[in-house]
């Protein structure tokens, strides 16, 4: 059934380089033998602070390299333009969708115009759809939002309840029923995944990428990777590292900052703030998702200024434990030993964080670093969070199948 089987992923926003969840998913569904396809926008009308930290330069290429490695064939289709974080694609992407003619859709952003827009016309199609939702109440900041939401509850979550349509949460997080109307029960919770055979602590590679970067033993490195935008913290964290931290016990406090800056006044300043740091800062641009494992082995911490991103859960799988800013979803990921908060927006506060982590023993560093290992390993494993997905996914199917 699997050659057969086809799922195709709608997505707003894709990049071939990117770790995100539609990437990884999409790999695995591919190495299990399922017919794989990702529509996606054409990159034209894409706000640049999406496209800058990748590129968008020879994306064909790209598109057609990570077609070869993986299997997942790429659909571009061209949009109208970008409004409030969402993509509005031009006439016939629904009619493009039906010739496809996919065995299930997965409809990423069950709150996306898009998303909204294929829910309308449900009964124009002949498969069932699967929804996800990545969205957390505090990251909800539009100042439509109570319009849409009321909307949201009389209009489509009726469609989606009547219609028993799967919505997967990808955050531990009340926003589906406390906004939309939908039910917790009547989801399913399925947490990030991060494939441990290729993120894991290796003791050579640790060698081969101090060595390449010229960091010392005596260097305690914190890495930072992601965008350095507004959202992720791009700004705090070259304040936070800009004046000298110092330690104790003569260890040296290193910065390896990756990711591409804004090309604004905003990353310019960015930028200029870490050339001034009396700190050793490392800077490199944003890297391949797969090139990222030999990053993590040069450094000792993780830090995430702001928003987590899937580097949360590659750094840990690498043994690295985290340092995150407080709130409500970060407290729940730092609670098996494996890392820490320091208090929002509060540089003082991260900086006296740094000193305490880097003023830690050998043996009581090692028990941080395996408790964010086996974190991973028991609540992480791709591997594992595969099944629980294709099993949601193939349901829906046999359940459509059987009421038609």
């Amino acid at each position: 059934m699997k050659n057969k089987f086809h799922i195709l992923h709608f997505e707003d926003f894709f990049h071939p380089d990117a770790g995100y969840q539609v990437n990884t998913l999409s790999l695995a569904q591919a190495r299990e033998g399922y017919k794989v396809t990702i529509v996606t926008s054409e990159l034209l009308h894409i706000p640049r602070f999406l496209t800058d930290f990748f590129g968008v330069e020879n994306i064909q290429e790209r598109d057609s390299l990570f077609t070869h490695r993986t299997g997942v064939n790429i659909v571009r289709y061209p949009l109208f333009g970008f409004y409030s974080g969402r993509a509005i694609f031009k006439f016939g992407i629904f009619d493009l969708v039906k010739k496809l003619n996919p065995s299930v859709l997965f409809l990423h952003g069950n709150d996306t115009f898009m998303g909204i827009m294929f829910l309308l016309r449900l009964k124009l199609f002949d498969f069932p759809f699967v929804l996800d939702n990545h969205m957390l109440e505090m990251a909800s900041k539009n100042k439509f939002n109570k319009i849409f939401r009321f909307f949201y509850r009389k209009i489509i979550t009726p469609i989606i309840l009547k219609n028993n349509i799967p919505v997967i949460r990808l955050v531990n997080s009340d926003y589906v029923d406390k906004c939309l109307g939908i039910p917790l029960n009547k989801t399913t919770l399925i947490n990030f995944g991060t494939d441990l055979e290729h993120f894991c602590s290796n003791a050579v590679l640790r060698n081969i990428a101090r060595q390449k970067y010229n960091i010392l033993d005596d260097e305690f490195v914190i890495l930072s990777v992601g965008k350095l935008d507004e959202s992720k913290g791009g700004m705090f964290l070259a304040k936070s590292v800009k004046h000298k931290i110092s330690v104790n016990n003569h260890k040296k406090i290193t910065f390896l900052v990756v990711g591409n800056s804004t090309i604004d006044d905003y990353g310019s300043l960015v930028e200029a703030i870490f050339t001034e740091s009396e700190n050793r800062v490392i800077r490199l641009k944003t890297q391949s998702y797969l090139d990222l494992v030999t990053i993590y082995q040069a450094s000792d911490l993780a830090l995430f200024p702001k928003q987590c991103s899937m580097s949360f859960f590659e750094a840990q799988a690498c043994m690295l434990p985290v340092l995150l800013e407080d709130n409500e979803i970060n407290s729940q990921r730092v609670c098996a030993n494996n890392g820490f908060l320091f208090a929002q927006d509060d540089t003082t506060d991260l900086r006296r964080m740094i000193v305490k982590l880097a003023s830690y023993n050998d043996i009581q560093y090692n028990e941080l670093k395996i408790s964010s290992r086996k974190y991973i390993e028991r609540k992480f494993n791709f591997s594992d969070i595969i099944k629980i997905y294709n099993t949601c996914i193939l349901d829906a199917y046999k359940k459509y199948k059987a009421n038609k």
